[in-house]
């Protein structure tokens, strides 16, 4: 199972290989489903009648069983969400898993009728079936959607949290701990680390350390027991080997805890992984990712056509910033940088200007006092800024100029940070894979933190976009982008 809404903390994907009933977390849990059942037999029963009414009016004489079936109708799709796996709780709050077995009920739920329907050559209302369907499947995607955030929103507060104990290396630990402590929507709180290896902290990450359970499995369940966790999660490590992990298993059975294993393969997630049985062992096959092909060309014409139409519209906008920033100082409306776009190659970048005219030269000046890490410059304060400069800054109106360097087919909308030729020069290999997409106006980078992100975890959720890009999940960060510019946060 993901831990994200993508779905995970990412740099350390988790899959689950054990499950018992029974956790301390059932409370909570079977309050949230079953609130999502009454939200589903509504949406059943109101697709129904709505369907009924649409189809024959208020009249009632001749079409009864329509109606039957009308108030059956949430029964009906309340079986065909549970066939489809809708209610499995690994899929609470996170990923799109959930949303996926909607569809899939919907689909199959229609099929079904139409088979039934031929079968005993009934004759169905084909207005009834078009509308009580879809319309039934549509509204419970939205509202299973609302309740997610509300629970996210729950969990933001500390609420209807799982407690997690996670096995590992320190540095692993670490890293997940403050993973899930910022995206508390994983709905996972870390409330003890069993270190393996060598050197045990007092602490990590404000976590409790407990050492030397690799010696004893028993050790480790003392410490489940202890903290009530209903969660073990397992990192890649040597030391907890397949028969202590068995065994580990076993022994959790015992206790009503989920046990979780995180293969060595990190920021590699979704359609690009699948588990294959051989000789016994679940090994984890990784396909190659695809930067060409009809995926891509598909992208690339979405790009285009939402930056024209983008540009259409904001031609208002575009006049009220430009006649701001030309009246503030009385200097050019735009900054052009070149930056350093797929494979390496070299194009010119469009914003507004937010700084003074002479803010390069006088960057060498500010070199001591740059509060990004890596090889970026940041400055929370920079005294380089304009009065206007700050406030588009602020909701990221600087950057709505670069739609033109999507629609010539530079950038993307969605894609890692434009780097400068300065910075690129200094990447490593890992960081050089930004490089194997086009550059984008947002990104992961964008909704998860902005300026906010320290360079080593902007650089993480590059490469994992590149990973494991989809045109789904453009569009969910596309989403996104939206709260996190309206929020302003990170934003300097």
């Amino acid at each position: 199972m993901r831990l994200d809404e993508s779905s995970v903390p990412d740099r350390l994907r988790i899959e689950r290989v054990g499950r018992v009933s029974g956790s301390r977390a059932a409370d909570w849990t079977a309050s949230y489903l079953l609130q999502v059942v009454l939200i589903d037999g509504g949406c059943g029963l109101v697709a129904g009648l709505l369907a009924f009414r649409v189809r024959f009016g208020t009249a009632v004489s001749g079409d009864a069983a329509y109606l039957w079936f009308s108030l059956a109708l949430p029964f009906l799709w309340v079986v065909a969400l549970e066939l489809a796996g809708a209610y499995d709780t690994r899929f609470i709050g996170i990923g799109p898993d959930e949303f996926r077995r909607v569809i899939n009920a919907g689909v199959c739920l229609t099929a079904a009728v139409a088979i039934v329907s031929y079968a005993t050559k009934t004759e169905i209302a084909r207005g009834y079936i078009v509308v009580a369907l879809p319309f039934m499947t549509i509204s419970d995607l939205l509202l299973r959607f609302a309740r997610r955030k509300r629970l996210h929103e729950n969990r933001a507060r500390g609420r209807c949290m799982r407690k997690a104990v996670i096995v590992g290396h320190s540095d692993l630990v670490g890293e997940l701990a403050t993973v899930l402590r910022r995206e508390t929507y994983h709905g996972l709180s870390v409330v003890a680390a069993c270190i393996l290896g060598p050197g045990t902290p007092v602490a990590i990450e404000g976590v409790p350390v407990i050492g030397g359970v690799e010696e004893n499995v028993g050790s480790l369940v003392d410490v489940v027991r202890v903290h009530e966790a209903d969660t073990v999660a397992v990192l890649a490590c040597p030391e907890m080997n397949s028969t202590k992990l068995r065994e580990l298993a076993w022994a959790l059975e015992k206790t009503g805890t989920d046990l979780c294993v995180a293969p060595a393969l990190l920021d590699v997630a979704g359609p690009r992984t699948t588990i294959r049985p051989v000789a016994g062992l679940p090994l984890l096959h990784m396909d190659h990712p695809e930067f060409t092909g009809t995926r891509w060309l598909i992208k690339s014409l979405f790009d285009r056509i939402a930056a024209f139409f983008g540009l259409l519209l904001l031609s208002p906008v575009f006049a009220v910033v430009a006649l701001a920033i030309k009246l503030g100082d009385r200097g050019p409306v735009f900054f052009r940088q070149t930056r350093v776009g797929k494979d390496g190659g070299r194009f010119m970048l469009y914003k507004f200007r937010t700084m003074v005219v002479d803010a390069e030269k006088r960057k060498a000046e500010l070199a001591a006092l740059n509060d990004g890490d890596g090889v970026l410059f940041k400055m929370r304060d920079d005294p380089r800024i304009t009065r206007v400069g700050k406030w588009l800054r602020r909701y990221s109106l600087d950057e709505l100029p670069q739609l033109i360097n999507v629609l010539i087919g530079d950038m993307s909308l969605v894609g890692p940070r434009p780097a400068l030729p300065e910075e690129a020069v200094r990447y490593a290999n890992l960081v050089r894979r930004r490089l194997a997409v086009k550059p984008g106006i947002t990104g992961l980078w964008q909704v998860s933190g902005r300026s906010d992100l320290p360079w080593d975890e902007a650089v993480r959720l590059d490469v994992r976009y590149v990973e494991n890009s989809t045109f789904v999940l453009d569009l969910q960060i596309l989403w996104k982008t939206w709260a996190a510019v309206t929020r302003g946060d990170g934003a300097y």
